[in-house]
């Protein structure tokens, strides 16, 4: 299920940086007043980050309850709260830009940030929203910044239905709105294809895990 890491072509030898937000945003209105906000490559030399990221993080291996058991997280993990320094400066610029274009809309700032390790295709993690706090009964967002190899992230109706897949990886953003945490689910599944390592980097405004 492991793949070596691939560095895209279109990323060899860029410095890392941002492209712009406005006028190169696609979003998809899903139901219940969700949606999802799609804009791929927007970090350059995102396969530099990737490998920053994954030297200089203090990733951590985590293990919780599950029913009658204790399990293994089945990715690493690193959480900054809000006023905790990011471990590259390109997230501080990430973080900024969000805020910038999404200001009118979210009302207030990218407070933290959740970053996610999946070392290969075994690392998954389940069907679930971000509900715990006020994600579970206000209209928030999440944005989510993909570096290293593409992997499907799934969403799909609260209660089941038919998925939607977007491949993300070597920079790309999505950012899921609306009453997308309360009324939709997403997923990182397993795979049994050979999968290089991938790192998400989740922004969260105060108050949403």
């Amino acid at each position: 299920m492991t793949a070596p890491f691939q560095a895209s072509l279109l990323d060899l030898d860029a410095e890392p940086g941002l492209g712009p937000l406005g006028g190169t945003v696609r979003r998809t209105g899903l139901d219940h007043g969700a949606w999802i906000d799609l804009r791929p490559g927007w970090l350059a030399g995102a396969d530099t980050v990737f490998e920053r990221l994954a030297e200089r993080v203090p990733w951590r291996a985590e293990r919780r309850r599950m029913y009658d058991r204790v399990v293994e997280v089945p990715r690493l993990l690193k959480f900054y709260d809000e006023g905790e320094p990011l471990p590259d400066p390109v997230l501080d610029d990430a973080r900024r830009a969000l805020d910038a274009h999404y200001a009118h809309e979210l009302g207030e700032p990218f407070a933290t940030a959740g970053l996610c390790f999946y070392r290969d295709g075994r690392d998954s993690v389940a069907w679930h929203g971000d509900t715990i706090g006020r994600g579970g009964t206000e209209d928030t967002m999440v944005a989510i910044v993909s570096v290293g190899s593409p992997r499907p992230l799934l969403l799909r109706p609260r209660g089941g239905g038919p998925s939607i897949r977007r491949e993300l990886g070597h920079g790309d953003l999505i950012v899921m709105g609306g009453s997308c945490q309360r009324t939709w689910e997403h997923a990182i599944p397993k795979t049994s294809r050979p999968s290089g390592p991938r790192i998400s980097i989740q922004f969260r405004p105060r108050g949403v895990r």
